[in-house]
């Protein structure tokens, strides 16, 4: 047999209480003639009673009658308990039926909250997602303010340095704003060291050993570099020519004033950005001084950094790193390894292995040089600020975001202190 639907069970569950309430009418009809029957069976004898040979037989037929009634009785009583069965079924179908609404009702509502949640969580993603890019952005923001800060702390303590020593020199330094440069510091002291008749210590003296510049020569430099800390180029760059060919008429191209004038012409040159013509003009200096003065002076060395600073100019940075490093080889054989020039030569070799992403021997370059600015300067030096800076920078391009802030904690309290006049929460 196939299993009936409730629909099925409904139906035939009426059907059947119809039936049995015809057949609780018929069995009432049987019953009620039953009891009449009885009754008048008990009239009859007790008009009869006077006959004692009929009453055992009357007796035999009342009992035969009562017999039936309880037969009767008790169908009747099934029939009751099944159409109170019945009414049950009936009732427990019509509760079913309303719970089974009320199931697809919840079931639909289910649906539309799991919908619902579904539509919250990709929200809440979306929203997770945008959270944590603007907190990235907030801390990128934080730490470029940081970086600004102190950019601005370091100009101000490069501000107040120039003054003083604008104050004590009457000699004119070429300014430039680029960025690179300040990054390369180039060597135009060490060449007004190399064309200075009176050397400021007996180390300048060892420097300038080997040839002597011309009073002539030294009146020319001041002049090229007025016109071109002016911007002056048109005027600048004839007078180094000019006095190239005087030099190269009276001493001859191989003499190492020539190969100072074509620094200084090359230095000019790069300012203006012609760069091809400054890289001609500093090899050619590098073979006079490395064929008169020899590969390990210290003019070799201000020259190698120069042409090192125009290559990273350049973006040339795997061919300005060994240019680099023999001129902070040569100073470290002729100034010691102490040295604040071997110092300044350790962040230019930092800056070109920074932009090659070596960042380990990066980190080397710029501790050490912090050392001996430390050592030999003082920790309130510029030098020390600015060394402090890149390396944080450095550490921040390595997501190492917990050194760099130490360092620009460092650095912005240094600068709390010198501005204000406050060490260890005492007034000075």
């Amino acid at each position: 047999m196939t299993q009936m639907t409730q629909e099925e069970i409904m139906a035939n569950t009426k059907i059947v209480v119809q039936g049995l309430e015809a057949l609780k009418n018929e069995h009432n009809s049987i019953l009620n003639g039953l009891s009449a029957g009885s009754l008048e069976l008990t009239v009859s004898a007790v008009e009869r009673a006077q006959l004692a040979v009929q009453a055992a037989a009357h007796n035999a037929e009342a009992s035969v009658l009562n017999e039936r009634q309880c037969l009767v009785q008790k169908s009747l009583d099934m029939i009751e308990l099944g159409l109170g069965e019945a009414q049950v079924m009936m009732a427990l179908a019509s509760h079913l039926q309303i719970v089974e609404a009320e199931k697809q009702k919840l079931r639909t509502q289910v649906r539309r909250l799991c919908q619902e949640n579904a539509w919250l969580r990709d929200e809440l993603a979306n929203t997770q997602q945008k959270l944590q890019s603007s907190e990235q952005a907030v801390a990128q923001l934080e730490e470029e303010k940081k970086h600004l800060e102190f950019m601005a702390s370091v100009r101000k303590y490069d501000q107040d340095v120039m003054d003083e020593s604008q104050s004590e020199s009457k000699q004119d330094k070429p300014k430039s704003d680029d960025p690179v440069v300040d990054l390369f510091p180039d060597d135009d002291t060490e060449e007004r060291n190399n064309m200075s008749p009176t050397p400021p210590s007996q180390f300048a003296q060892q420097v300038n050993a080997g040839y002597e510049i011309p009073a002539r020569l030294r009146t020319l430099h001041n002049l090229v570099i007025q016109y071109a800390s002016q911007g002056r180029y048109e005027v600048a760059v004839p007078l180094c020519k000019q006095a190239l060919e005087d030099l190269e008429k009276t001493s001859g191209h191989d003499h190492p004033d020539v190969a100072t004038m074509l620094n200084i012409l090359a230095l000019v040159y790069r300012d203006q950005n012609k760069y091809k013509e400054a890289a001609n003009l500093l090899n050619d200096a590098l073979a006079i001084r490395e064929k008169t003065l020899g590969e390990n002076h210290p003019a070799v060395a201000a020259t190698l950094n120069n042409l090192a600073v125009l290559y990273g100019k350049r973006g040339k940075y795997r061919d300005a790193e060994p240019l680099c490093k023999r001129a902070l080889e040569i100073r470290e054989k002729v100034l010691g390894k102490d040295h604040p020039d071997v110092a300044k030569q350790l962040n230019n070799l930092a800056l070109l292995c920074q932009n090659q992403g070596k960042y380990e021997e990066v980190e080397r370059y710029y501790q050490r040089a912090l050392e001996i600015y430390e050592s030999k300067l003082g920790p309130d030096d510029p030098n020390v600020a600015k060394t402090k800076n890149n390396l944080a920078s450095c550490y921040l391009k390595q997501g190492k975001y917990k050194e760099a802030e130490i360092l620009y904690k460092q650095v912005l309290t240094r600068a709390h202190e010198k501005e204000f006049g406050t060490i260890d929460g005492k007034v000075s």
